[in-house]
């Protein structure tokens, strides 16, 4: 093996690693995805290794063109990646010496692969939090809109996936609204946290050269600089809390994507969905199957696996940089890209989703959704609740065994039920009727519904 073929680490070792070895230690066949962040932390720390005078003006000006010359070869295509290189930060150093000769070794100068992949994986998230937050903006605008276009529509509240209580189905997608709201405030406070330059800890312990870790932070757009060298090289908490971010939005996801395949079933029929996110079936020419949701509520397992994965990766490693490390990245770019594609596609999804209006008033009338508006009706006559709720139940057993709706049965079953009901009774009957009473603070009542949408419109600027 020449010098040009050896390891940059090899000199201590008499022979090579085995081919099975390089093999199964490699991580360029996927972190060849920090390329352009490596790139972009490589020439802000010559930038600074040169302002501090440990480069030469004229050493920091061939190292930074040799970094672009390989950026160019990496876009071109014309790259190579060896997997004898180990890793992206080694292919890149490689191809710079080849290109600028000896004084490409300087560029590692007071860094280590350590905190240079911290800095890239730090780097590379801060860009997909920032995609993150373009696609929040797009998905929470347009549940808004289309709560305003259907207010006024009713809905079967359900619980246990039975008929509770008639709603807006206006108010049923704001409560989305909510859970993806809350889902976007975490991301945003994990970008606070990812926005730490570990640049600079070198290997773990720090560095004798006079570096200026600050002048990186300015260069690379960081607001904070680390603390602790150790920490710096050994954390992966901002990575668990993105996977876990992207987990509880998964499962948000994923429940909106069961609602919409039930409501898409001939059984509901409460939607349905446009061609385009629908497909066939290869036996059966009547079908058009809701593809999407279900594949988004597939995709739901593995982001919880990838979570799950480094939680165990990381749960009984010592002080500091361990090699187990390296297995951080593919689950990480599996859940950015997964949770990247999900938030761009479901604002389609929802934007061609035809409500069926009418089955869904239709429908709500089953299961007697007003009983409880009885009950509470009751309780506002000063019969306690558990009283209230006891007579409702006769009522209800007296519909049922007629057949008819609570507001079809005659005023006189009521007034068996209990003496204190009036002819008021009907008013609080009708869908309608029980939906206007609900003005509690974040109730489905139509003004407070209005009023939350209106609320929306102004924080999204819609």
């Amino acid at each position: 093996m020449t010098e040009q073929q050896k390891k940059p680490w090899q000199g201590r070792f008499s022979a090579s690693p085995s081919e099975k070895v390089e093999a199964f230690t490699e991580s360029i066949s996927y972190d060849r995805l920090l390329s352009h962040y490596d790139i972009k932390g490589s020439i802000a720390h010559a930038t600074m290794l040169g302002e501090v005078g440990i480069l030469t003006s004229e050493e920091t000006e061939g190292i930074i063109s040799g970094l672009q010359e390989v950026k160019n070869e990496i876009e071109a295509g014309s790259f190579i990646y060896d997997p004898a290189d180990e890793d992206i930060h080694m292919a890149i150093e490689k191809r710079l010496t080849a290109l600028v000769g000896s004084v490409g070794g300087k560029l590692h100068t007071a860094r280590s692969r350590n905190d240079q992949v911290a800095l890239d994986t730090r780097l590379y998230m801060k860009d997909v939090l920032e995609q993150a937050e373009g696609h929040f903006e797009r998905l929470l605008k347009t549940l808004v809109k289309i709560a305003k276009k259907e207010l006024g529509v009713i809905f079967s509240g359900k619980t246990h996936l039975q008929s509770a209580q008639p709603v807006l189905f206006s108010h049923h997608l704001l409560a989305y609204v909510e859970m993806f709201m809350r889902d976007r405030e975490r991301f945003k406070q994990t970008a606070e946290r990812v926005d730490v330059l570990p640049l600079g800890s070198a290997a773990m312990a720090g560095t004798p050269h006079p570096i200026d870790r600050h002048r990186v932070a300015q260069l690379l757009g960081f607001s904070k600089v680390s603390e602790n060298s150790m920490d710096s090289v050994s954390d992966r908490d901002h990575l668990l809390e993105f996977c876990f971010n992207a987990s509880v939005t998964m499962m948000h996801f994923s429940r909106l994507s069961e609602e919409l395949i039930i409501w898409m079933s001939p059984e509901f029929g409460y939607i349905t969905l446009s061609d385009a996110h629908c497909t066939g079936s290869s036996i059966m020419p009547q079908k058009k199957n809701p593809d999407v949701p279900e594949l988004i509520r597939g995709k739901t397992g593995r982001v919880y696996g990838n979570l799950v994965a480094l939680l165990t990766m990381m749960k009984s490693l010592p002080m500091t940089y361990n090699r187990d490390m390296q297995e951080d990245k593919e689950p990480l770019f599996d859940t950015a890209r997964t949770l990247l594609a999900v938030l761009d596609i479901v604002p389609d999804i929802l934007e061609g989703m035809n409500v069926n209006r009418e089955h869904l008033t239709e429908v709500s009338l089953k299961g007697f959704p007003t009983a409880t508006d009885i009950a509470d009706y009751l309780v506002r006559k000063n019969l306690p609740f558990r009283d209230a709720h006891h007579c409702t139940g006769k009522l209800v057993a007296e519909a049922e065994k007629r057949g008819c709706l609570l507001e079809e049965l005659p005023l006189e079953v009521f007034k068996e039920a209990s003496s204190i009901i009036e002819e008021d009774i009907y008013d609080c009957l009708s869908l309608k009727g029980s939906i206007d009473l609900k003005n509690s603070y974040g109730g489905t009542g139509k003004e407070r519904v209005e009023k939350r949408i209106a609320a929306l419109e102004e924080l999204l600027k819609i």
